[in-house]
């Protein structure tokens, strides 16, 4: 698909090819592809990117024990990334621009306790170093940050993605960190965009968001079909994803930020706990680290108000603590 007609919605598509194919609605669920730093060295072979099934089929068939693999960028897929190149056998080393690992998502007391966790599993685990290239002939045998050289049989690249934008921009849709598209999850009458790819408006945070998950996918493709026949639904609900690292899995659900509060249920230490994040006493977001099935508790006390002492106290159980708790905004 090359772009659409310029003008109104309701009119057509054209192809690389040059035919075109009327439409009445459109939607655009283009993705988004993996961000690559401007580096010296990062084309060369051996470096990989995690987004797609070749993706991970190539990167499984470079998992042999003894190989020494480097990661670049702590976010989730770097996390997992290092995780399972552990358990294949590699010596592992991460390396992050930012102090604290997660820090923009959990903040800096969850964001620690992630870094602890991979520590104690063996990574070599860097904060705080600005990698400046990677070095090798035809294949990658190092990664440079300031005066270190840390030597790679291959390295994983996991610094975000970009949304796959173009089309829409050619087409004249608004585009700001993916398609603008409103809680109907329109970029204009007719267009529509869904997925890693739209930046829609959330009515229930009172924000935009470009979520990158499949979960949020699946949503949005159920609203827009639903849309599509004529029911009157909006993007309205909280993001989820989750993880699995080592022997720890974990959900979080909400919109938390560094600068919320945390309160803990249950002791760090022991590896079984549920962790909120509040903001000006509000709950904004919950992550449930290996304790199940309380997913849909844990999203109904969003938005409320709830004293952090019962928060903490596990004998309360999750699905009474609205009941005395107080709601928020």
């Amino acid at each position: 698909m090359a772009t659409s007609h310029p003008g109104l919605a309701g009119v057509e598509i054209v192809l690389a090819s040059g035919a075109t194919v009327p439409y009445t609605d459109l939607v655009i669920a283009t993705g988004a592809r993996p961000r690559l730093p401007d580096l010296p060295g990062v084309a060369l072979a051996g470096v990989h990117t995690l987004r797609r099934l070749a993706d991970c089929l190539a990167l499984r068939a470079s998992f042999r024990p003894g190989r020494r693999l480097v990661v670049i960028g702590v976010g989730w897929i770097g996390l997992e990334v290092a995780a399972a190149a552990v358990g294949a056998g590699l010596a592992v080393t991460v390396l992050e621009y930012a102090d604290v690992p997660l820090r923009a998502a959990l903040g800096d007391r969850m964001g620690r306790y992630f870094a602890a966790l991979h520590r104690s599993h063996g990574v070599d685990l860097r904060t705080g170093v600005r990698v400046t290239g990677l070095e090798g002939g035809e294949s990658v045998t190092g990664v440079r940050a300031g005066d270190d050289l840390f030597e790679a049989d291959l390295v994983v690249v996991g610094v975000g993605a970009s949304p796959n934008a173009e089309l829409a921009q050619e087409a004249g849709l608004a585009v700001d960190n993916g398609v603008v598209v409103d809680e109907r999850l329109r970029a204009r009458d007719h267009v529509y965009a869904i997925g890693d790819v739209a930046n829609a408006l959330n009515p229930a945070l009172g924000l935009r968001l470009r979520v990158e998950h499949w979960d949020n996918a699946i949503r949005q493709g159920d609203l827009v079909g639903r849309l599509l026949l004529g029911d009157d639904v909006r993007y309205d609900w909280q993001p989820y994803f989750y993880s699995d690292q080592y022997d720890l899995g974990m959900e979080y659900v909400g919109r938390g930020s560094a600068s919320d509060d945390v309160v803990l249920r249950g002791a760090q230490e022991s590896g079984e706990f549920i962790a909120f994040w509040l903001r000006e006493g509000t709950v904004s977001a919950a992550m449930n680290v290996n304790t199940w099935d309380v997913s849909d508790d844990l999203r109904a006390l969003l938005g409320q108000r709830i004293d952090p002492v019962r928060l903490a106290d596990a004998a309360i159980p999750l699905a009474a603590l609205p009941a005395s708790g107080g709601s928020g905004a």
